[in-house]
């Protein structure tokens, strides 16, 4: 059948000016999805033998997209379209942070509403955009940014706008609400017919039984799409669900699933694994790669660094105190600890020694706050037999004030870090990230002792007022000095252009959340070479959680980004032994791990004495590439740190230009 090539006089407009606009810009040419359908498509969809046209993106948008958004326009396109995958319409576009998710979906929406590719006739109506409650307003004004008012409505669900307004009035296209606000609506949702459902911050839907999963599988419409910057963060059945959601079917039953993919998987990264378990786990991981990667795109950050000021990244290993010393070494002692080392972890209080280690690296005084809680509860009750032997630790001094700040080594780093800013002049601003909101209590107190203008946002703050608190931040007539952020509160999106220097105070066991924290000042809009600083404490449990990072993103590439990232994982006994020993000898553990000779280590450390298996060699072909700076043994090229360095037992730093 001859198919003959039409161009309307709209078509023609966009052409004209598509051209006149790069003519003048000198800019890359547009994104096109030239009429290359298959004939197995058009016989599927235009059955009316309409003409084949290009689909042209409107030069209004053309002209501020970077080809890497031009990129996955046309990778979203032909997903929603049936073109990648046979009678499949879902896509996941798994992009980081900072790559412009929200505008690539955006202009696919205005292109799908105006155009289709045959006889350009619009292949949407109405699109749906289910997301955060924290995002619903970010949404709006991204829509507003990229279009305006005039070309297309938008209706934003919220406490004094229902959907009963949306659906009432044919002036709206396109319909953004919370996933609360779905479950609420989802029976008038389910009466309006949708072209295209877009799932932000999908990650979400990682279990199909949950009511938001179910309310979404509700709607009669097949053109689907994720955005997320973590597409699975915890374990593979999480993956499939998202791609079931996506492209029902596409991967069988979960039963066949997990026995092709999913355990041969896990068997080949277990440490024990045999040549044939590897080779079977890498082939099947190929596999499952090959069959989701026509659906799934998935980009760094790097492919934006050319267009971002410096970067300049440090992870600060933070000298521990005496007090710490010896409150951890009284934790290891503790008759709770070695039963967890007996071997029997079906009711082990593992993870409730692991918090504690962990609050103990954050500040002491977390521990005494905790101590002087009633038992309530079985777990209260483990706690209090951990803490028993502190009690005599903390003086009547520790126990009658507050907190000091001389009694954390990561603290007082922080305070002479935030001087030494504070000092540059007034422009300068920071963000300070904790995951732990009794930790933002701590930076807190210390922003008032010291008289820093300060704001904050975490879970207690209100979703109305976050992208407010957010845009004031970022404006320069702002008398805030430093923004204190919690990382679990619903942070995402956030974007916090107004700082230049991002200090990560404590570590998550999931990378992706420190990652996603450290992307919020570095990104689009940002005009000031960045700086971005990461505390861990020498020798303790962070190093072994920031190791453990170090294993699962170098697994990343197996499926798409796979990495365990919760603290309710599973520990072997071994794994326990080397999570509860402090390594009291060594300047930086993850550094002797390397096997790195650029400066003097002592070789015998106290895993070896304690008869605990250190895994040698770790395998981070990126950090070999940083810079590395023993601060025993010289001195700093960065008069910043040099100053600081008396609190300090090694650095790791890179330079992104």
């Amino acid at each position: 059948v001859a198919y003959f090539k039409v161009i309307y006089l709209f078509d023609f407009y966009i052409a004209f000016f598509t051209v006149l606009n790069n003519y003048i810009s000198k800019s890359t040419p547009p994104s096109y999805f030239p009429h290359n359908n298959p004939v197995s498509h058009q016989r599927l969809f235009n059955k009316s033998h309409l003409p084949v046209v290009d689909v042209v993106v409107d030069p209004y948008i053309t002209s501020h997209l970077r080809p890497h958004q031009r990129e996955g326009i046309l990778f979203l396109y032909e997903c929603v379209m049936g073109m990648r995958v046979s009678n499949r319409f879902g896509a996941i576009l798994a992009d980081e942070m900072g790559l412009g998710k929200t505008l690539q979906c955006i202009s696919l929406i205005w292109t799908l509403l105006r155009q289709g590719p045959y006889g350009c006739k619009p292949v949407i109506k109405r699109a749906l955009i289910v997301t955060p409650g924290s995002l619903v307003k970010n949404w709006g004004k991204e829509f507003q940014k990229w279009l305006g008012n005039e070309r297309i409505k938008v209706f934003l669900v919220d406490q004094d706008h229902k959907v009963e307004e949306f659906i009432n009035s044919p002036l709206y296209s396109v319909l953004i609400l919370s996933y609360e606000m779905l479950l609420r609506s989802v029976d008038q949702i389910q009466k309006t017919e949708f072209s295209l459902v877009i799932c932000d911050e999908g990650h979400r839907l990682k279990n199909s039984s949950i009511k938001t999963t179910a309310a979404l599988l509700s709607l009669s419409c097949e053109r689907r799409i994720i955005l997320t910057g973590t597409p699975v963060q915890n374990d593979l059945q999480e993956f499939y669900a998202l791609i079931e959601y996506v492209n029902p079917g596409i991967l069988g039953p979960l039963s066949a699933y997990r026995k092709v993919y999913e355990e041969p998987i896990l068997r080949s990264q277990e440490p024990s694994a045999a040549e044939e378990d590897i080779e079977l786990g890498e082939k099947r991981a190929a596999e499952l790669m090959h069959l989701t990667g026509l659906f799934i795109l998935r980009r760094t950050q790097e492919v934006i660094n050319k267009f971002l000021p410096p970067k300049k990244e440090s992870i600060l290993f933070c000298r521990p105190t005496v007090l710490q010393l010896v409150l951890y070494r009284t934790l290891l002692n503790s008759q709770i600890v070695r039963s967890c080392l007996q071997g029997s972890l079906e009711n082990s209080p593992h993870l409730i020694c692991i918090g504690a280690l962990k609050k103990l690296c954050n500040h002491p005084c977390l521990l005494l706050k905790a101590i002087q809680k009633e038992p309530e509860s079985r777990e209260n009750q483990d706690q209090t037999n951990l803490y028993g032997g502190l009690r005599d630790v903390f003086s009547q001094e520790s126990a009658q004030t507050n907190f000091s700040e001389s009694d954390s080594g990561k603290l007082k780093v922080l305070t002479q870090m935030l001087a030494a800013i504070h000092e540059r002049g007034p422009s300068e601003r920071v963000v300070v990230v904790s995951n732990y909101t009794q930790t933002l209590n701590i930076l807190q107190e210390v922003c008032q002792r010291r008289g820093y203008p300060y704001t904050r946002l975490d879970g207690s703050t209100p979703v109305s007022q976050r992208q407010q608190i957010v845009d004031s931040f970022n404006s320069k007539f702002c008398p805030a000095f430093i923004f204190l952020l919690s990382s679990k509160a619903g942070g995402v999106g956030l974007n916090l252009v107004g700082a230049s220097h991002l200090i990560l105070y404590d570590i998550d066991w999931n990378p992706a959340t420190d990652i996603q924290a450290m992307a919020r000042v570095w990104r689009d809009g940002q005009r000031h070479t960045v700086h971005i600083y990461r505390l861990l404490t020498t020798g303790t449990i962070e190093e072994k959680i920031y190791q453990r990072q170090i294993s699962k993103q170098a697994l990343s590439g197996a499926v798409v980004d796979f990495s365990k990232g919760s603290e309710h994982i599973h520990f072997s006994v071994e794994e326990l032994r080397n999570l509860f020993t402090l390594h009291e000898d060594s300047n930086c553990v993850t550094h002797d791990l390397l096997e790195c000779n650029c400066c003097p280590v002592i070789q015998e450390d106290q895993s070896s004495q304690s008869g605990v298996k250190v895994k040698k060699s770790l395998t981070m072909s990126q950090l070999m590439q940083w810079k590395h700076f023993c601060v025993d043994h010289e001195n700093l090229p960065d008069p910043f740190l040099d100053r600081i360095k008396n609190n300090l037992t090694f650095i790791f730093q890179n330079i992104t230009s």
